[in-house]
């Protein structure tokens, strides 16, 4: 009995990482990838080839990249809450689903997506802070010094 799954559905699927960089930076350019993404390696001094060489060996940035061109680049709809645990390039795309053309993306909206970004993440800092952590024990007090023996090495003194 054989688990295979067609994965051929999947726009990932043959492609290159080398393809997918290229491709979208001849479509959106580095300036919009490091505008959306946030990844340093489309800043400074970018190019294919070291970007690509960069991904291969950063996994988070890779999926980020890859899922950045899946769902905005092929504008496929969003992956379900189980595939969406999966890298990209292990997503079923159920075959009803067909890429459409590229999403329109500028850098005032990318603007406007980092500050929604860090609104989001500042309330989820305050939330957070309010909670009380389960599982640890509040910080004891230091011992104060005795009155009088402000002297540390008063005991080892004859």
């Amino acid at each position: 009995m054989t688990d295979e799954i067609n994965y051929s559905n999947n726009p990932l699927h043959g492609v290159s990482l080398k393809q997918v960089v290229s491709e979208l930076a001849q479509h959106y350019g580095f300036e919009i990838l490091y505008a959306y993404l946030n990844i340093n390696c489309f800043k400074t001094n970018p190019s294919t080839e070291s970007s690509v060489k960069f991904l291969k060996k950063t996994d988070w940035a890779r999926e980020k990249v890859e899922a950045f061109y899946l769902y905005q680049y092929k504008s496929l709809p969003r992956a379900s809450a189980e595939q969406f645990e999966r890298p990209p390039r292990d997503r079923i795309v159920p075959p009803d689903q067909v890429p459409g053309p590229p999403a329109v993306l500028s850098l005032e909206d990318a603007e406007r997506l980092r500050e929604k970004r860090a609104r989001k993440a500042e309330q989820h800092d305050r939330e957070s802070a309010q909670r009380p952590e389960r599982g640890r024990r509040p910080a004891s007090p230091r011992p104060s010094p005795a009155a009088g023996n402000d002297d540390p090495w008063a005991k080892w003194r004859k």
